[in-house]
């Protein structure tokens, strides 16, 4: 064997020994060079593939992309990069891993790099594919993780609601917003009354259930626009947004009448409730937010100690 024809074979054993993808196309993209990673996951034999078009073994590819992908390389002899981040992957391979992992294919990192002739011309170029399947999934379930525990600190367990913490971030938005903006907003608070009583003759899981049960109502009667959230224990506090106080009128009083015809079952039990609501449109009066709030509040107090099951708008003093 002659030094060139030694040379090759090293080189060939090198290429088809590495844990990489490597094609070699012409500027035609018909495949010069196939090594076995790319015959392992293609199931495709160089033999099968060498002298045809790469797009023709494989349409997901999308031609007149990576066609544009690669005009740097024969313009400035300049590599490209594609992270998986952008494109998930170029070849769409099967990812070789256990069933439980959750990936269904291999996600890739590509390296595309010019080869120069003899005659310092780029006719050809070289395709690198790296799996990175398990750096994506660990990226990917990181930030699925750190997603739900952005939820899970917004979040109320209990009720699905914004927890108070979140809603008082959100209700000092809503109120600087409300000073900015002419159109009203109406502010709500309301709770269960003689809600001591279930809990002292039902148990504290049945006053938890009728606590979820006003929870419900009050997802039904607001918008996706409006702010919702537990107060603390069987309180709650709702922003209405562009909604003056006699349309939040008509909000508080569909709740109540909710709140009245419901049932809550528990443990063969049935228990009946009824909440009180009280009312506050927003004035540019309000120097804070807890002004604002405060004023929901003292109609709540009002509705309480005028009957209960009942709503109740603050007025001006």
């Amino acid at each position: 064997m002659d030094a060139f024809a030694l040379k090759q074979s090293i080189t060939n054993e090198l290429i088809n020994a590495i844990d990489v993808g490597v094609v070699v196309v012409d500027s035609d993209f018909c495949v010069e060079v196939w090594n076995q990673f790319m015959e392992n996951h293609a199931s495709i034999k160089p033999a099968d593939i060498v002298g045809q078009s790469l797009f023709s073994h494989f349409p997901e590819i999308d031609e007149g992309w990576l066609r544009q992908k690669s005009v740097p390389i024969f313009n400035l002899r300049s590599p490209v990069f594609i992270i998986w981040e952008q494109r998930q992957y170029l070849f769409k391979f099967g990812a070789n891993r256990p069933v439980t992992c959750g990936a269904h294919h291999m996600y890739q990192n590509v390296t595309m790099f010019p080869i120069i002739g003899d005659n310092g011309e780029v006719s050809r170029f070289c395709i690198m594919v790296y799996d990175v399947t398990d750096q994506a999934l660990s990226k990917l379930g990181m930030s699925r993780l750190n997603d739900e525990l952005k939820v899970a600190s917004r979040i109320d367990g209990l009720t699905g609601l914004f927890n108070r913490r979140y809603w008082q971030e959100r209700f000092e938005q809503a109120y600087k917003l409300a000073k900015r903006r002419e159109k009203p907003s109406t502010a709500l608070m309301l709770d269960i009354d003689h809600f001591k009583k279930v809990n002292d003759t039902y148990g504290h899981q049945a006053g938890d259930s009728v606590i979820q049960s006003l929870a419900h109502l009050i997802k039904r009667c607001v918008r996706e626009t409006d702010l919702a959230g537990r107060y603390g224990g069987e309180e709650f506090a709702v922003i209405l947004t562009d909604s003056a106080v006699d349309n939040a009128v008509t909000v508080a009083e569909r709740l109540r009448r909710l709140a009245e015809h419901s049932q809550v079952e528990h443990e063969g039990q049935i228990i009946k409730f009824n909440i009180s609501v009280g009312l506050a449109e927003f004035s540019p009066l309000c120097d804070s937010p807890m002004e604002w709030l405060e004023r929901a509040d003292q109609a709540l107090y009002q509705a309480k100690q005028t009957g209960r099951n009942k709503y109740c708008v603050w007025q001006e003093q």
